[in-house]
């Protein structure tokens, strides 16, 4: 079972993370169009930190491609997520992507917000190396970071009706990440909110210790 635990925003934290199990390490890379981003620049020392097996997944929330490439170039991540609405960044941009940067792995995520999640979900088969399910609301430019739940009947069809691995996020934590992969049946999970601290600076590493250790469990 893929771990993935988002927004890292320093070193010591991306260190503490890993060495709670984690598999793959995000973070919401930006200009500060969106809240929380970290500068390219903080978000290589963030990845620079981390141990070699460990697979760096820089967040995208932006619809313009010469942002996401700058990303790439200047960062050189494992997974690239792209988290724009599906409307704002088309599955042509990510074809040109991929086109471009052959070897660079890309997680796309995917509103669950009715049956149309499905035929989105499918459209993206084969094309990203990683799908991620997340809640959304209808109007917002990018998707997830909502801390709640989706419908995950909605999910579990779409992980029957692909190949390409799906992460499940939205609104987990320890409290409920074993239920939600005994119903999903994922090939990962995703925490941000829920493994966050309370008072929301920085992670909370009992928290995602506790996650890791359910999801791994199975």
């Amino acid at each position: 079972m893929i771990v993935q635990i988002y927004e890292i925003n320093n070193p010591l934290e991306a260190q503490r993370v890993a060495e709670c199990g984690v598999d793959h390490i995000g973070v919401l890379v930006g200009k500060g169009d969106f809240p929380r981003e970290v500068s390219i620049e903080q978000t290589r020392g963030i990845f620079n930190s981390l141990p070699k097996d460990k697979k760096r997944v820089a967040l995208s929330l932006s619809n313009q491609l010469k942002s996401i490439i700058q990303i790439v170039e200047n960062i050189n991540p494992d997974i690239l997520h792209l988290g724009a609405a599906l409307e704002l960044l088309s599955i042509q941009d990510v074809r040109m992507l991929k086109n471009n940067f052959p070897s660079l792995k890309i997680m796309r995520s995917i509103p669950i917000t009715g049956e149309e999640s499905i035929e989105a979900a499918q459209e993206y088969d084969g094309i990203a190396d990683y799908l991620l399910l997340d809640s959304h609301n209808p109007g917002d430019k990018q998707i997830g970071a909502l801390g709640k739940i989706h419908d995950w009947s909605t999910s579990k069809r779409i992980v029957i009706s692909v190949k390409t691995p799906v992460i499940l996020a939205g609104g987990l934590g320890p409290d409920n990440v074993l239920e939600a992969i005994q119903t999903v049946h994922p090939a990962g999970v995703d925490s941000k909110t829920k493994t966050d601290r309370s008072d929301g600076n920085g992670k909370d590493i009992e928290r995602v210790k506790g996650f890791v250790k359910i999801a791994k469990s199975l």
